[in-house]
């Protein structure tokens, strides 16, 4: 009989993001387990479904702070279905620290409790300090924490000091989503056109202070190449960073469905990753920059798993954080020196292919998992 690990997160699929790209894998992808999700439902309706054969409660949430979605029915449902499918793991998804007093106090003692830590809480202010309590508590409750990258477990993050506990299990993307299709080479082409064939600078992400596009925006005034600057996505941020831009080389071009996004990758010239604080954890779209054979530039962060996914001098351009000159000349660099530029494109597709997939993350979970059980 399987055993059944509960996944915690805060949303799941059809919801598009890191997070839950992350989950959805790990649902579908540990297929020696059971797998039963709990979420916040986006839709103001608390139900269960069925994604795939995996079964996902979605609870409707009650009232937001700061981003964060509370649920006044939550310990009532998390309770209930802790009860009826008796899990054998816990796996959180962190950070949501609503529920981290609630997951302390409703995981049982024979259940495995594990922290799959995304990122660490920041720029929260008053509202950390008030959920720091409850973060210090969970990381000593959980039997196993789980870090995306070696570089997390660094002095300034609150797991570091459970490093005798934490084990890394990398972030990694979907393969099939970004391998070239059929009908790709035209879609990239149109994507080419559409921009009279210059070289693409590409972003993409949620418009967020921590993604840093205000530097990729003041970097562009520096940039001698002749290029057209791509940013995708949108978020709290977009508004105020439309307003700051005076280029017409900068374009918004809004959400991108799923289905695009790697002819957007495939089309680029330069991936520009201006994440800017270790917030940016890991990066997902990073990764699938790299496997679509785009170079990224990057800020060194301190902390951050982006600076071992992607390696300076080896697979990117790496400069000091927020030095905008220093950026806008590692794009130079790349649109000039094709030889370096197909040296990176190639040994960044060859890492990622090697190190950050859903097959290679879910096979790690896999043996630790059993060994937890163990």
């Amino acid at each position: 009989m399987k055993k059944t690990i509960l996944q915690i997160a805060k949303y799941y699929y059809p919801v598009e993001g890191g997070i839950e790209t992350v989950t959805k894998y790990m649902a579908e992808g540990l297929n020696n387990f059971e797998h039963v999700i709990i979420c916040f439902s986006q839709d103001g309706i608390t139900r269960m479904d069925t994604v795939n054969g995996v079964k996902v409660y979605r609870i409707a949430p009650s009232i937001k702070v700061s981003s964060q979605d509370i649920a006044f029915t939550y310990y009532h449902y998390l309770r209930k279905i802790i009860y009826e499918e008796e899990p054998d793991i816990i796996l959180l998804h962190c950070p949501n620290p609503f529920l981290y007093p609630i997951t302390a106090k409703l995981a049982p003692r024979d259940t495995k409790l594990v922290l799959l830590w995304h990122s660490d809480i920041l720029g929260k202010g008053i509202l950390y300090n008030f959920a720091n309590h409850y973060e210090r508590k969970i990381l000593k409750k959980a039997d196993l924490i789980l870090a995306t990258s070696p570089n997390y477990i660094h002095p300034s993050s609150p797991i570091y000091n459970f490093r005798d506990k934490i084990k890394v299990v990398p972030n990694g993307i979907i393969k099939k989503e970004f391998q070239w299709k059929k009908g790709d080479e035209k879609t990239v082409e149109e994507i080419r056109n559409k921009y009279h064939h210059k070289k693409i600078v590409f972003f993409v992400g949620r418009h967020a202070t921590y993604k840093g596009i205000n530097y990729l925006i003041e970097a562009e005034k520096l940039i001698q190449s002749d290029c057209v600057i791509l940013i995708g996505g949108r978020g709290p941020e977009t508004e105020r960073l439309k307003a700051i831009t005076t280029s017409d080389r900068i374009k918004f071009i809004g959400r991108i469905p799923n289905e695009y996004l790697r002819c957007y990758y495939y089309a680029s010239d330069i991936f520009a990753f201006t994440s800017c604080t270790k917030q940016e954890a890991f990066g997902i779209a990073l990764a699938e920059a790299m496997y679509c054979g785009s170079v990224p530039v990057t800020f060194t962060i301190e902390g951050s798993g982006v600076n071992w996914v992607s390696v300076a001098k080896q697979t990117c351009e790496e400069v000091p954080l927020g030095d905008v000159k220093a950026y806008a000349a590692a794009i130079d660099k790349l649109l000039n020196d094709n030889d370096l530029y197909m040296q990176y494109a190639t040994a960044g597709k060859e890492r990622i292919a090697k190190m950050f997939t859903s097959e290679k993350s879910n096979t790690q979970a896999k043996a630790i998992f059993k060994a937890l059980l163990e």
